[in-house]
C-alpha cells in the first residue's frame, strides 16, 4: 500500500514539472475530455451480524482490487463540467470477521460501480495545475457472487453449498482531485472517491446481512482534450 501511493506521487510530481514547462489548457466550455487509467476500490466495511441461527458476531471483511477505468467529461462552462466514471468490474474478495475472523475466504463477488458527477474546477481553464471537487451517484451492480467452502462449513454445516447474492444500490459519492496539464491537449490527473454505500446480502440459506461498504476510489490517470 505505501509503495502505491509513493508510486503515485513521483508520478503526479514528474506530470507537474512537465505542466509547468508546457503550455495549459486545461477543460473549457463546450470542451470533451477521455482519460484512461488505474483505480483502486478500498470498501471501508461495518459489518452487521449473519441472522440467526448463524453464530453471534459473524461478520464479513472485503479485500480491496485494483482495476482499468475510463471516465469521460464535458465542460458545460469554464468551471463546471460533468464526468461520467467506467471501468472493468472490480472482484473482490470476501473474509470472515468478528466471531469468525480468521475462517478464511468466505467468497468472492465482482462490483460494477459506474458513477456521474457534477464538478467544479478552480481557476481559469490556463491554469496548469487545477484543483476540482465533484459531487454525484453511484450505481453499485454486484455480480457473480460466489460462496466458498468454508462459508458452506460456517452457515450450513453438512448441507448443500452456500451462495448469496448482494443488493444492488444508488448511492451518493464525492470526488476531490487535481489534474495537471502537460500541453494543450494531454494532461494527468489524481482523484479521489467516497461513496456513502450501505446494503444488504442475501444467503441461500434463508439468512440475511446488513453491511456498510463506504469505499474509498483512488484513480491515477492520462487524458487527452478534445
Amino acid at each position: 500500500m505505501k509503495q502505491g501511493f509513493k508510486h503515485i506521487a513521483s508520478v503526479l510530481a514528474a506530470s507537474a514539472v512537465l505542466a509547468l514547462a508546457g503550455n495549459a489548457s486545461a477543460q473549457s466550455a463546450g470542451q470533451f475530455t477521455a482519460k484512461l487509467g488505474v483505480g483502486k476500490i478500498t470498501p471501508k466495511v461495518e459489518s452487521g451480524d449473519v441472522s440467526a441461527p448463524a453464530q453471534p458476531g459473524s461478520k464479513v471483511a472485503i479485500a480491496a482490487d485494483t482495476q482499468p477505468v475510463l471516465i469521460f467529461a464535458y465542460g458545460v462552462t469554464d468551471n463546471f463540467s460533468t464526468e461520467l466514471a467506467l471501468g472493468l468490474p472490480y472482484k473482490h474478495k470476501l473474509y470472515g470477521d468478528g466471531a469468525i475472523a480468521g475462517t478464511g475466504q468466505l467468497g468472492t463477488v465482482q462490483s460494477l460501480p459506474p458513477s456521474l458527477f457534477a464538478q467544479y474546477r478552480f481557476f481559469t481553464p490556463d491554469t496548469m495545475v487545477r484543483p476540482f471537487v465533484g459531487v454525484g451517484a453511484t450505481y453499485a451492480y454486484f455480480r457473480e457472487e460466489r460462496g466458498s467452502a468454508q462459508l458452506t462449513s460456517i452457515l450450513n454445516t453438512g448441507g448443500p453449498g452456500v451462495n448469496f447474492h448482494i443488493k444492488n444500490k444508488v448511492a451518493p459519492t464525492i470526488q476531490a482531485g487535481v489534474a495537471f496539464n502537460i500541453n494543450p491537449k494531454w494532461f494527468v490527473d489524481f482523484t479521489v472517491t467516497k461513496t456513502y454505500l450501505k446494503t444488504d446480502t442475501y444467503y441461500s440459506t434463508g439468512q440475511t446481512q446488513h453491511v456498510v461498504l463506504d469505499p474509498v476510489g483512488l484513480v491515477l490517470a492520462v487524458g487527452y482534450k478534445f
